[in-house]
């Protein structure tokens, strides 16, 4: 039996609902976190699951098949994060996991009747988001992906260690990606903004959006050695 098949299997038990603890996607059969989970899937596990037969919201937090609980609403599997607002402060953001911008571009197929984003575009711009999640772990996050870390000696610790190198990580992969195409990039992949609304914020003309974003994972991919 495959690892998806157990999992719907456990989620469909009385009590089974679906938990996220940091990177970890976790089922539980109990009504709470107290009890050891059954199993651990992977990212593309759930997006399966959500898929077929897909998820719900859990009242007490998580996710439950749907179907499996008459009081959860129908829903896209949506989380909270944060994100530096246009004030400079830090604000809680929900971000439609299921129905991103690049999981829906890869979805879409083009006039040749393949997928507009190829599987390792789509794999490049999952890992640079993951590589913010890992930043945002370490509380404030600099919109200027650019600057210089400055001395943070006078106001007490800096960021994890975790945190610190992913901010890096994602400096040297904008930059390779370059001036022009990085910053649909950041719109799009880091802060979960539509195509249409990246436009508008970066005043690109319509439906130009697309092409820079694939010719922007296009190097994304390159730098992390997919391609």
């Amino acid at each position: 039996m495959s690892l998806q098949a157990r999992a719907r299997e456990a989620l469909v038990r009385p009590g089974g609902w679906l938990d996220r603890v940091g990177d970890d996607w976790l089922v539980r059969t109990g009504p709470d976190r107290r009890r050891r989970p059954v199993m651990r899937l992977a990212a593309g596990d759930v997006r399966a699951l959500e898929r077929d037969p897909g998820l719900s919201p859990r009242a007490q937090g998580g996710w439950v098949l749907a179907g499996t609980d008459p009081e959860a609403a129908p829903a896209r599997l949506v989380a909270t994060t944060l994100r530096l607002d246009e004030t400079g402060r830090n604000v809680q953001v929900r971000i439609n996991r299921g129905e991103s911008p690049v999981a829906w571009l890869a979805r879409r197929k083009g006039p040749d009747g393949q997928p507009y984003l190829s599987a390792v575009e789509a794999a490049a711009a999952e890992r640079l988001r993951e590589e913010f999640e890992r930043a945002l772990a370490g509380g404030r996050v600099t919109m200027d992906w650019t600057a210089t870390p400055r001395d943070r000696t006078a106001r007490g610790p800096g960021p994890a260690p975790t945190a610190s190198l992913a901010r890096r990580r994602i400096r040297r992969a904008l930059a390779q990606v370059g001036p022009g195409l990085r910053e649909v990039l950041e719109q799009v992949c880091l802060y979960g903004s539509a195509i249409q609304a990246a436009e508008r914020a970066l005043g690109l003309p319509s439906r130009s959006g697309k092409v820079r974003l694939k010719l922007a994972l296009e190097r994304l991919a390159r730098h992390y050695r997919m391609i």
